[in-house]
């Protein structure tokens, strides 16, 4: 099956804040209150999950308060990733658990289920004004190495939390991508009712 069309439009009705979510790389200076950062965590809490075994861990600091800390969790970023990231108030690299704690089995799902918590975490941020860019391009091994993450523990992905800043002020390749419409796949080209 060929996946080559593109849309930037919707096509059926969706809640505004799917529509209006962006991955930005523009952060305003702006800190993030304390209470918000913990509603962020609050809904990834209410993801559902395998077994509600809720397998995610979150390791996050604030570059007002914890300095040391983010500056570690920006270290593993690639450096594509650390130009825009580097004014991100909020660090956060998620995990998933490989087993499940009720029983010992591998947990198939787990990695599913991180990505679900992420989902919530993400439209709870946007609600809320503020801007989340996931990013998978940081160095995993240096990540588990660094925080002492136990073998139980994947890294997931990254996160870059932050209120919207200006685009002007990111290098002019970061700027056209910032300003560039959204593209994504037509439903056509994911969705079927038929076997392959």
């Amino acid at each position: 099956m060929e996946t080559k069309t593109q849309s930037s439009g919707i096509e059926s009705p969706v809640l505004d804040i799917i529509q209006n979510r962006r991955s930005r790389r523009a952060f305003s200076s702006k800190l993030i209150e304390l209470e918000n950062i913990k509603s962020l965590f609050e809904a990834a809490r209410w993801a559902p999950s395998s077994l509600n075994d809720q397998p995610w861990m979150y390791l996050y600091a604030t570059r007002q308060d914890q300095p040391g800390l983010w500056k570690k969790l920006w270290d593993v970023l690639n450096p594509g990733n650390q130009i825009w990231a580097d004014h991100a108030p909020l660090l956060v690299l998620s995990m998933s658990r490989k087993h499940f704690t009720t029983n010992g089995y591998v947990n198939g799902a787990s990695k599913y289920d991180l990505g679900g918590a992420n989902a919530f975490l993400t439209l709870q941020g946007t609600a809320m004004g503020l801007n989340i860019h996931q990013m998978g391009g940081f160095d995993r091994v240096r990540a588990i190495d660094s925080f002492n993450i136990p073998e139980e523990y994947e890294p997931g992905v990254m996160l870059a939390i932050g209120y919207p800043g200006d685009p002007d002020a990111l290098p002019e390749h970061l700027k056209l991508r910032e300003a560039a419409p959204r593209q994504r796949r037509r439903q056509d080209d994911f969705v079927m009712n038929k076997p392959f």
